[in-house]
Formats: C-alpha cells, structure tokens, sequence
C-alpha cells in the first residue's frame, strides 16, 4: 500500500521527469529519430543502455525510497531515466508521459534454468556469469515444455490506475505499457541446456531440436494471439532492444495496442558460432512464421551477421539489424539491405578498466562511421552490453561526449 511519503516521492521524480521532457531538445532528437528510421538520416544517432547501475551510484540519486513493490519499480525506472538524461543523454528522447507496466502475469514454459556454477565479479552484478544444467536431453524432455499463458490482473490494473490518478495529478500524463516481445528463444534453450550442450545437439540430436523449436515457434504464435486479444503490446515507450523506434506511420493516433502495430526484436546469439546454414535451418525457418505478426522488427544482438547476412535478409519486416563488436563492420555495412537501419554496437570492453583510451575510442567510431558512409548506409551507435566500468561511471559520460563530437563532426 502506498504512503504519503512514496506519493510524495515519486511526485517529486515526476515533476524532475517533466521539466526535462519538456525540454525542446526531445522533439528535435525525436525528429532526427524518425529521419533516421525511415531511410533519410541526417547524421549517425546515439544511445547507451543495458548500464551497470550497481556501478552509477555516485551522490545516491538512484537509491530507491518508496516501499510499495509496483511503484518503487516505477520509482527505479525514473531515477535511472534521470540519472541517463543528466549524465550521458546521448540522442535518447523523453516521452511527454510516463509509461507505467500493465500487471502482466506469464505462466512461462513450464521449465526454469538451473545453474550449477554461478560466477558474480561482485555481489549485485548486473552480470553474473553461470552455467547451466542441461534439461533437454531427450523428446520426452521437450514435452515437459508447455505454451506460456499471459494473463492481464485487471483487479490491480485498477488499482494502479486510482493510484496514479493520485501520484500524477496536475505534473504529467501516463500510459499503462504493454510488452515488447522477445522473439529470441534460444536464448531461452540456451539456460535450459548449456550453451556448449546446444552445439552438441544441434550436431548428434538434430531431431529433438527441430520438435524443441516447433513447440517453441507454436508457442510464440499462440502467445501473440492470446496478447492481441487482450491487447497487451507496447506501443507507448517507442524503445525496443535499446533503439528508438519513432516512426512516421506507426503505430498511428487512436492504434490499438496490437502487434501489427508493434516492434520486437529477434535474436540467435550463440549462432555466432555455427554456420549460416545451421542459422538458416534452425533459426530463419522458424522465425519466418512468427515475425509477419509484427509492425516492425529489429534483429541480432551479439550474434556475428555479416558471414550470414544472405540467410538473415530471408526474415521479413525487419528495420534494424545488429552489428555487433563480432561483425566485421566494413563487411556488414556492404552486404546488408538497404532497407534496413545498420544498429553498430559499439565494443563495450574499452571501458571495462574504468579507464578511456579516447584516440582509440574515437577511432573505433570513425571507422564505424567511414564504413557506413562508404556504403550510403543509416547508422546508430548503440553502446550497450556494458558489464562494468570499474566503478568509474565519468568514463561512460565521456564516453558519450566522445561519440556526439563524433557523430556531429
């Protein structure tokens, strides 16, 4: 139950939220935003994301106050919204309202990872290393697997909505969120067997991977349907895979929260390491069933896509594509579709010291931008990935400055 003292709090954050979202700056990125994601860049975009925030804390700005469960996941989202805008703003752009996440409940698979071995640099890590149980071995196994059910706990939502009614009063508007669907299972195959046991059964059990993906591609289908009849996509936050995705045409005023109007984002990341003919076989065969469902997808993450990109290009209604620290950036930027925006993900090791090299950080983006420009591609630079910065968050802010200069030169 909330308190005067969390009301109060968070409408302190708000009113914080809603002076910087003001701003006109927003508009304009937003502008540069939809320039960028129809094909007509006026120059390379910005963005950092996936933080480690347990590193940030530098004058206790994201220590979060209120108790209530929901709301001090709100609380967290503002403060760690905030802290990016002050500090390392890049092109990101602050939406005229806040977005509030619908009460969603997911049944899941039915199974859950185990890990046997679980490495943290240091408790709170927002990125552990581990390794995983293997929990396929066989087609029975597969059975055990079952179709997620997603269900909307309308009791709560209207809860949450007397409460915000409250919290945001005469401060700034909001909108209960739905999700971004995650189409990358095999990173969920991935935690339920061990990486080194995927490539191991995708060479001596071809068989029971093909059932594990059916039953996974049925599954995705069917949740897409059980999600647009109760209309529970994100069409508000304008983010997906750490991009923003404005666009001209979609999703249009009064659209419904469906997933033709939507984004999502697909992904085989340990495919890196497996031919493009496995990619195609067990990966674009099945993501070509589900991606039609969609407005817009953005694909790849850390997987290699350059050696591969004549497979990946078979996948339909894909906007963006990853050019991850794997793929060789000249390569990809000449064989990928010029429909597509060129996602380059800068390498986020050269901060892991906590110290910058800053000749080579910006010679590692002007080689980015040479290669797109050479091959009359759009461009954003999307630092992410980032497992630590030695408790030095100024190298990431620098960082940022770095890359403006560059990308405004």
């Amino acid at each position: 139950m909330l308190t005067k003292q969390d009301v109060h709090v968070l409408r302190t954050l708000l009113q914080e939220y809603a002076h910087a979202a003001s701003l006109p700056v927003n508009q304009e990125k937003q502008r540069l935003w939809i320039k960028l994601n129809h094909l007509h860049m006026e120059r390379p975009m910005v963005l950092i994301d996936q933080i480690p925030w347990n590193e940030m804390d530098v004058d206790g700005s994201l220590r979060c106050l209120v108790a209530d469960t929901y709301w001090r996941q709100v609380e967290d989202n503002l403060r760690c919204t905030l802290y990016k805008f002050r500090h390392m703003p890049a092109d990101m752009v602050l939406n005229p309202y806040v977005c509030l996440p619908r009460p969603i409940h997911n049944s899941g698979w039915g199974i859950e990872p185990v890990s046997s071995r679980h490495i943290e640099l240091e408790m709170g890590s927002t990125a552990p290393s581990r390794e995983f149980v293997n929990q396929i071995q066989s087609l029975d196994d597969v059975e055990r697997i079952k179709i997620p059910q997603l269900t909307l706990d309308e009791k709560r939502e209207a809860q949450i909505i007397q409460e915000a009614d409250e919290i945001f009063s005469g401060i700034i508007d909001y909108r209960l969120t739905g999700l971004c669907m995650h189409l990358g299972i095999w990173d969920s195959i991935a935690m339920w067997m061990g990486v080194e046991n995927c490539y191991f059964a995708l060479m001596d059990e071809p068989e029971m991977i093909h059932a594990l993906l059916e039953k996974m591609t049925e599954g995705l289908i069917d949740m897409i349907g059980q999600m647009n009849r109760q209309k529970l996509f994100d069409i508000h936050s304008h983010v997906c895979h750490c991009s923003q995705t404005f666009l001209e045409d979609m999703p249009k005023e009064n659209d419904l929260p469906l997933s033709g109007n939507a984004w999502a984002f697909g992904l085989a990341q340990l495919f890196t390491s497996v031919s493009p003919a496995i990619t195609d076989e067990f990966e674009v065969q099945y993501m070509k069933r589900v991606f039609p469902y969609f407005g817009a997808i953005y694909y790849g993450c850390c997987d290699r896509l350059d050696d591969r990109m004549h497979v990946i290009e078979k996948l339909p209604k894909i906007r963006k594509l990853s050019c991850s620290p794997w793929s060789e950036r000249e390569h990809f930027a000449q064989v990928m579709p010029r429909y597509c925006v060129m996602s380059n993900k800068p390498n986020p090791a050269f901060l892991a010291s906590g110290k910058l090299d800053e000749q080579l950080i910006r010679d590692d983006i002007r080689r980015t931008i040479d290669a797109a420009k050479a091959h009359n591609r759009n461009l954003e630079l999307i630092l992410k990935d980032i497992s630590t910065v030695n408790h030095n968050p100024s190298c990431l802010w620098r960082w940022q400055e770095i890359a403006m200069e560059e990308v405004q030169r």
